[in-house]
Parts: C-alpha cells; structure tokens; sequence
C-alpha cells in the first residue's frame, strides 16, 4: 500500500509543480496585455480571456526587439537609450550591474561556465564542482602563479555560492558540460550522469599525489 502511494507522489509531483511554474510564468507574461489600450485588449474585443496571448505577445516583442537592435540604426537606438539611462543616478547602478551580469552570461561569444572544473573546497580534503569564469586583469597581475577565477555554486539552488580564486594546478577540468554540472548540483547527485566520471577522476587525482 505505501509502495503505491509513493509512487503516484513520484508521477503526480513532478507533473503538478511543473505546470504550477508553467502557469506561473505564463501568467506573468500575460500581464503585458495590460500595457495595451483598453480598445487593443483581446478580451475586450473576443469577450473572454485567451491564456498564453500575453507570453505570444511578450515573446514577439523580444524577437522584434533584437532583429531592431541588430542593424546599425537600432544599435544607436539602444546605445542612445542606454546613455539616458546610465545618467539617472539610482537608475545606473541598478542598470549597470544588471546588464553586466546579463551580458557575460546571455552573450553567445560570452566566456562564462564554459569550464566545469574540481576544485577543493570547503578543506583539501573535499572537492567541489564549480565554474570556470573570467579573472579579472589586475588579480591575475597580483598573484605569483597562474590562477582561475571559479564560482562554486550552492545546492539545491546554484543561484547562490562563493567567488574565488584557486590555483590552476590545484584543479581538474571535467568533461562534463555546463547543463549536466547543474543538474547534478540541483539533484544533489541523484539526477547526474557524470557520478562515474567524477569517481573515476578522484581515484586518478588521487593516485598521482
């Protein structure tokens, strides 16, 4: 009996919290209809509501948004915008250090998480998974050895974690892609492919000290 009711958990759960965000993020974007006039809202004129049309809508703003900003009159456009925006002064810190965050990460030539490495952390005698990111110039020109700059993220939730930096030949590169390191940090290493990998590796490490 207990074995039954754990595994309908195991299908019902999953299943309920992902349409729960679904229709959180949906309902979310569906705000944007209110951006419209009154005369323009679709309810107004078909007399119910269509869930989904404010996502549409936010979605096909974005697209149009970056085809604008990719020809030279629209990159004057966003670097006119972003100017008057950087001369609010509450308005430019807040701006700023978002937009610096959103580029290294969204950017397609963007260097950040491209490495998954091993690090040893919180004692040399533990080892951690964390991410390659870009140090910066002048702690590279501070420090006597050759070092990477490396974010160790936090399970469940790897929005949060620590900023170091490590000695380059103090860690490991593995071959495991960005995705799967966070799968396995979110699931806590249930939910990973790379156990083996991450063991096999330890054993090596450890058997070249």
């Amino acid at each position: 009996m207990k074995r039954y009711f754990i595994t309908g958990l195991l299908i019902w759960v999953p299943l309920g919290i992902t349409l729960w965000v679904l229709n959180l993020l949906v309902g979310s974007m569906d705000q944007s209809l209110q951006l419209l006039p009154e005369a323009w809202q679709p309810e107004r004129w078909l007399g119910f509501r269509i869930p989904g049309l404010g996502a549409i809508l936010t979605l096909l703003v974005i697209f149009i948004t970056g085809l604008a900003a990719a020809n030279i009159l629209g990159q004057r456009l966003v670097a006119f915008w972003e100017a008057f925006l950087l001369r609010i002064p509450v308005v430019k810190s807040i701006y700023n250090s978002v937009k610096q965050v959103s580029d290294t990460l969204l950017s397609s030539d963007s260097h950040a998480f491209r490495k998954v490495l091993l690090v040893r952390y919180p004692h040399p005698e533990a080892w951690s998974i964390a991410f390659q990111t870009k140090l910066p110039d002048e702690v590279a020109g501070r420090l006597p050895e050759s070092h990477v700059a490396v974010f160790i993220p936090t399970a469940p939730s790897p929005v949060n974690g620590f900023y170091f930096f490590v000695k380059k030949s103090e860690t490991i590169e593995l071959d495991m892609t960005v995705d799967a390191a966070l799968k396995t940090i979110v699931s806590m290493g249930v939910a990973s492919d790379g156990n083996a990998k991450l063991a096999d590796l330890r054993s090596r490490y450890a058997g070249n000290e």
